[in-house]
């Protein structure tokens, strides 16, 4: 191709509408600051083409955000909703109804038809499988009809029967704190359509996201990669061969799901949840630029927190004593002993072997140490104080200290030459009490400024 052509075809490409590709913004957040305010170098921030996303592990840590509340279209990510405002209802056996209405919706669909029953634990793989837009419509109608029988209210009508539904899917978001969450209908489609308020945002998916895979029935269809729907279609029993529309579940090492989604508006999108090395994630990315890089941002935020996530030993001392069993182990302190003027007690961690896993870009390790008041003989194996560890003003692990030594306390006439030792300090400047030594270092695991 032509230089001159060349320079048109990607001029003519960077004005394209949805054009994206993977980088990383100033504006991304990482462990609750932007990359620019807290120093890290683009290289050690993910490099993604979604334009909104966020990461975080079970416990709610969040790792990184991107434009994380904007209030955005989900498409089929809605689904995710659907599955729990139907198992929180009513029991897995629930018969599903296919309606007329439910079976010609069409676009992603799991090829229901009219008057196709299946109870709900087969419903859901016809929805979190192939997307199902014919199951998600089924599951409002059939859940909503029985929401509204039991407030005692005509469940003839199948429009009234699905906005009930939606109803309490709006009510299922404001109770998990998805304060910036609407929903219009069960499936997620929007346009002219399909009319009416509906957004989200990545953070309220991820809150969704983290509520869903508590539950075993949306992650026993949402961790395996396809199979085999059974629904009762005039008579008979019918299996529906389906796919999962999930990629990552053939070559990501503990994917488990959870929901894609793609309209025109919003994008590729993507919900997903990983388990590695005892650890999970949740994950959300949103209007990424194809069907392909939502996935692979997906990838690329779980590869990075795993990658940044490292042990970090207790004991950091160059310094080693003998234990009560002639181990030798890190000397971490020297304590007091107050009943003396000038003796101390080794001391080292219970498990001096111990570490705890920090994410390295959350900020460097502090520690404090609460020594006791330690008076007459100390015995090896007592404990003589607490040291404890921060990250990020965040207490992240605790460890007694325990004496390697046993210490006599004075007799008679040590007493009270450390009796008279104090009476007179004031006048010959002696020392009362030997001062505590603190050998545990906590060197720097990350330095922001390296590439």
């Amino acid at each position: 191709m032509p230089a001159r052509l060349l320079a048109v075809v990607c001029a003519v490409a960077l004005c394209l509408p949805g054009a994206a590709w993977a980088d990383v913004r100033t504006s991304d957040i990482v462990a609750g600051q932007t990359i620019q305010d807290a120093g890290i170098p683009s290289s050690k921030a993910p490099s993604i083409a979604g334009d909104y996303a966020i990461v975080m592990d079970s416990d709610g840590m969040v790792y990184f955000e991107r434009d994380a509340d904007a209030q955005v279209h989900i498409a089929s990510v809605t689904k995710v909703m659907t599955a729990v405002v139907a198992l929180d209802s009513v029991p897995l056996d629930t018969q599903v109804v296919i309606s007329k209405y439910a079976a010609s919706i069409g676009e992603s669909t799991a090829s229901l038809k009219e008057g196709d029953t299946m109870p709900l634990s087969e419903a859901l793989k016809a929805l979190l499988w192939p997307s199902g837009n014919d199951a998600a419509e089924a599951i409002a109608e059939t859940v909503g009809a029985m929401m509204l029988q039991s407030e005692g209210k005509d469940a003839s009508d199948a429009t009234a029967c699905a906005a009930r539904f939606v109803q309490a899917m709006n009510d299922k978001a404001a109770e998990l704190g998805m304060t910036n969450t609407v929903y219009a209908n069960p499936h997620g489609l929007d346009g002219d359509k399909y009319p009416g308020e509906m957004h989200s945002t990545a953070r309220d998916v991820a809150t969704l996201v983290s509520y869903a895979a508590q539950k075993s029935a949306i992650t026993g269809i949402t961790g395996i990669d396809g199979g085999t729907c059974t629904v009762t279609r005039g008579g008979q029993q019918v299996g529906l061969k389906l796919e999962s529309t999930d990629l990552l579940l053939k070559s990501y090492e503990g994917a488990f799901g959870i929901k894609t989604g793609f309209t025109d508006s919003a994008g590729e999108c993507f919900a997903g949840a990983v388990k590695k090395n005892g650890v999970t994630l949740y994950s959300v990315v949103l209007h990424s630029a194809t069907e392909k890089s939502r996935f692979t941002d997906t990838s690329t935020l779980w590869d990075w927190v795993f990658d940044h996530r490292i042990d970090y030993a207790l004991a950091q001392t160059s310094q080693t004593t003998v234990d009560q069993n002639g181990n030798e182990v890190p000397l971490v302190a020297a304590v007091p002993d107050g009943a003396w003027t000038d003796k101390t007690v080794k001391a080292t961690l219970a498990d001096p072997t111990a570490s705890v896993k920090v994410f390295d870009l959350h900020g460097n390790v502090s520690q404090s140490v609460d020594y006791r008041d330690l008076s007459g003989t100390v015995e090896a194996g007592d404990v003589v104080g607490t040291i404890t560890y921060y990250q990020h003003n965040e207490a992240i692990a605790t460890q007694d200290l325990v004496a390697t030594e046993t210490v006599a306390g004075p007799n008679v006439l040590e007493s009270l030459g450390v009796w008279w030792t104090r009476l007179t300090a004031g006048i010959t400047g002696a020392q009362t009490q030997a001062d505590a030594q603190l050998y545990n270092e906590t060197p720097l695991i990350n330095d922001r400024t390296q590439a």
